[in-house]
């Protein structure tokens, strides 16, 4: 039997139906612009006209649906709904509708989303026009699932189900997307056997179907990934946001890709990549995309940019020749000076510089340690790199390319 919750916590689940009666969606409309800051004031307010705890659930709410503006947008964070796990975990809109857009060139007319938490997923697929089997064994999740389909118009595309997933028959379904749970009670999982279900139990239900995505953390180690595997690192916006390992057909095995979006922009390798030429520092320098790191393939920059590392153990890649692409973010360098933050303070005190972007790879010093020291005062602004060239701590001073 299921214990009862504390006479003080109320019921998740009733709390969650009260948020979507005529009262609690009127409290939800109040609240979409309300400041955090003025919470204690809005509650007392609130509570004179309404339950404590539904005004409780509905600041609660207000304060997800807020912070999943980022991942979701405006129109659709302020209709949907969402638990503190679901807005931390949940893909956002433009990393899941890549993805669904993916299995839809290839014609999959099916889903079953396998853990598929508040629906983010779910969404994009049945946006793209696919029918989906939603599955989450936590009866609250699924509820909320449940209801944001029903929020965005897509009832008739998204059955939710609340159910273990490794009972669920996927034999009926074109293509089969996991997404394990990658956080415990002490945060973040690394270990892919320790997600929940592992990494294991996805790879075999993707393995038995004939297509299929699985969402893993976009550090996991490429020891883990499989030879039966299509594996893809996806950034948005620089930001490396998972990677993906894609099954059956109309994929790659063994072959590593990086997708950069909004340009969708892509780098792939069927392969190990030969090492890259390691030099001196040229006229400018190309950070690659995150994504582009964490796939292995640095070296296809190298060679795009006609250029070569600074260091063998350093991800910045440098070139005599001007050079842009989505992949990079790339600098024109001015100065280059051994590690000595005198002379770099002096150097920004004669630029004039008064705002500073500190970058680092390879070295220990904080960027806020750096900037506060440099006491910035001036109209100019400037890029530094702490970093190791050819082994040897190095500032490199400079200054963005524009892309065309």
């Amino acid at each position: 039997m299921n214990a009862l919750p504390p006479a003080d916590q109320p019921d998740p689940l009733a709390a969650f139906d009260a948020l979507r009666t005529p009262e609690g969606s009127a409290l939800l409309d109040e609240l979409r612009d309300h400041d955090p800051a003025q919470e204690l004031a809005t509650a007392t307010r609130l509570r004179r006209a309404h339950p404590a705890a539904l005004v409780s659930a509905a600041l609660g709410q207000a304060r997800l649906r807020q912070r999943a503006v980022a991942k979701f947008g405006e129109a659709d964070a302020h209709r949907m709904f969402f638990t503190p796990n679901g807005v931390e975990q949940a893909t956002r809109t433009s990393v899941a509708g890549y993805r669904a857009g993916r299995f839809a060139e290839l014609g999959v007319r099916s889903v079953a989303d396998l853990c598929c938490g508040i629906g983010g997923d779910a969404i994009a697929l049945a946006r793209a026009g696919i029918p989906v089997l939603a599955v989450d064994r936590d009866p609250l999740t699924a509820r909320v699932a449940r209801a944001n389909a029903e929020a965005l118009g897509l009832q008739d595309l998204v059955e939710v189900r609340c159910a273990d997933v490794t009972g669920i028959d996927t034999a009926p379904y074109d293509a089969v997307f996991v997404d394990p749970a990658r956080r415990g009670g002490r945060g973040r999982i690394f270990d892919p056997e320790a997600y929940s279900p592992p990494l294991s139990w996805a790879t075999e239900a993707a393995l038995k179907a004939p297509r299929a995505a699985l969402k893993i953390a976009p550090g996991v180690p490429h020891e883990a990934i499989g030879p039966q595997a299509e594996a893809e690192w996806i950034s948005d916006g620089g930001d490396v946001k998972e990677a993906v390992l894609w099954f059956g057909e109309g994929f790659t095995p063994g072959t590593f890709r990086a997708t950069l979006l909004p340009s969708r922009t892509t780098l792939a390798s069927d392969g190990p990549l030969p090492a890259p030429p390691v030099g001196p520092v040229g006229r400018y320098l190309h950070e690659p995309d995150g994504a582009v790191i964490r796939a292995h393939l640095v070296a296809q920059v190298v060679e795009r940019c006609g250029g070569r590392l600074i260091d063998e153990t350093i991800a910045y890649v440098t070139s005599d020749a001007p050079y842009t692409s989505a992949a990079t973010a790339s600098y024109e360098i001015t100065d280059q000076l051994p590690f000595n933050m005198k002379k770099l303070k002096v150097l920004l005190r004669e630029r004039q510089v008064g705002v500073l972007t500190v970058k680092k790879r390879g070295s220990a010093v904080e960027p806020e340690e750096l900037r506060r020291k440099m006491k910035l005062q001036g109209p100019h602004a400037a890029t530094v790199f702490l970093t190791r060239v050819a082994g040897a701590p190095t500032m490199l001073i400079g200054r963005p390319v524009e892309r065309p």
